[in-house]
């Protein structure tokens, strides 16, 4: 059968998917705590005869593999983690869900506003069809559920935890390693993209010193608040008057805190900082701007001592190989036809996927592998199409905020195809 005639015939009844869907909807799990997503995950691969499920690895991450003859190893992968947001979205399934996050202690409200739950749904439907396509494709396929993407950690976790061990956990070194992410794109789209397609990442979390005291008296405190003010201020001219142009990077600093009350100078300021960029010399240079920066206006200011850095996550550059996204390009063009965009956008942030497959032995003595990540779009088509005709594409819920919710038909039924197709196209 051509791929085609195996997602007509074989391709499951997506009901109970969209109910698995809206379940983990209902009931998101932070970095780190993505039991719900694991277990569920986990059940339903067992169910599938000749699945070698094995959990627990960096964490609530797991693989699924079936050994289907001799040929190539193939990796799909998808992650599972939530983010502290409080749902907006009024659907009837919206998460109410809080819950203590086990890297500050603190609780916070939690919700898919990424789009996991729709990837975890997504890939067990496609493990489904590949299991009842057996007879249509040779090789092992690894079905991989990655947790703590959100903070640049899952992937890197799983591997330090011996993932491709053979004395561990064993999972068979893939010969290529794929992934998608659903975003704010007409459902029904797919888009690859060759090349350099998610940024790097890197956020650190900054605490500026001064002198705390009466606010009435403000000549006897150094004021940190003032201290990061500047600091924030300054940090904005990088991108406008440090990066070349033609580059890409965005510095922003998403959180301050500081003080308890308004009459009472703190003594200390803590910034967050996220800068994204696309290539290795604007990242060193992005970065040494920062720090440079800071460092003159804690001087400027009287900082009673020198910032503490704290580095708190960093996520890969995204770099789509060539043969393996061209060779996927040509699948999804005879799938989707026109709904496939072979020179996609770059995504606006980032991913850790990369790390599943550079940090893979390969079959030189070295490490790395080829791989490719691409979308599939999550908005309800004419929602898409009248926003795009209005110019108003803003108005369309992005990832990560409080309205994030894909409509889910036809954006799962295309994440299944694709992800089906994208393994076919290297186990047949």
């Amino acid at each position: 059968m051509d791929h085609s005639t195996i997602l007509s015939t074989l391709k499951p009844d997506l009901e109970p998917y969209e109910a698995i869907y809206k379940d983990l909807h209902r009931h998101p799990g932070l970095s780190l705590q993505e039991f719900r997503a694991a277990d569920t995950a986990a059940q339903h691969l067992r169910d599938l005869p000749g699945f070698d499920v094995r959990p627990n690895i960096g964490g609530t991450g797991l693989v699924g593999i079936l050994r289907n003859g001799e040929g190539k190893t193939v990796l799909l992968r998808a992650d599972t983690d939530a983010l502290p947001v409080e749902e907006l979205t009024g659907l009837e399934y919206a998460s109410k869900v809080r819950e203590v996050d086990v890297e500050d202690g603190i609780e916070k409200p939690v919700m898919h506003a990424c789009g996991h739950d729709m990837h975890v749904a997504t890939m067990l439907a496609a493990a489904t069809t590949l299991h009842k396509a057996k007879d249509h494709w040779k090789g092992t396929l690894v079905i991989l559920f990655q947790p703590n993407e959100e903070r640049a950690g899952g992937a890197k976790a799983m591997v330090a935890d011996g993932l491709y061990d053979p004395a561990k956990h064993a999972c068979p070194i893939p010969d290529v390693v794929l992934g998608q992410h659903v975003m704010p794109l007409s459902a029904g789209t797919v888009g690859t993209r060759v090349g350099s397609f998610a940024s790097a990442a890197d956020s650190f979390r900054v605490t500026v010193y001064g002198r705390g005291g009466h606010a009435s008296q403000p000549h006897r405190t150094v004021d940190p608040v003032v201290m990061a003010a500047h600091i924030i201020v300054r940090l904005q001219t990088i991108v406008s008057r440090e990066v070349d142009p033609r580059e890409a990077a965005v510095v922003t600093v998403g959180s301050v805190q500081a003080g308890m009350t308004e009459n009472i100078i703190a003594g200390e300021a803590t910034l967050k900082i996220n800068v994204r960029t696309v290539t290795p010399a604007t990242r060193e240079k992005v970065l040494a701007a920062i720090k440079r920066i800071v460092k003159a206006e804690c001087e400027a200011s009287g900082a009673t001592k020198e910032p503490l850095w704290i580095s708190t996550s960093s996520f890969p550059f995204t770099i789509n190989d060539k043969v393996v996204t061209e060779t996927l390009a040509e699948a999804f063009t005879k799938q989707f036809g026109d709904k496939h965009d072979g020179e996609s956008h770059p995504l606006g942030g980032s991913e850790d996927f990369p790390i599943l497959a550079t940090e893979a032995p390969n079959k030189n003595g070295g490490k790395g592998v080829p791989y490719s990540y691409w979308t599939f779009g999550g908005t309800d088509p004419a929602k898409f199409k009248e926003a795009a005709e209005k110019n108003n594409l803003e108005s369309i819920p992005i990832n990560h905020s409080a309205y994030f919710a894909p409509v889910i038909q036809p954006t799962m039924s295309t994440g299944v195809d694709a992800a089906v197709v994208a393994a076919l196209t290297f186990l047949t």
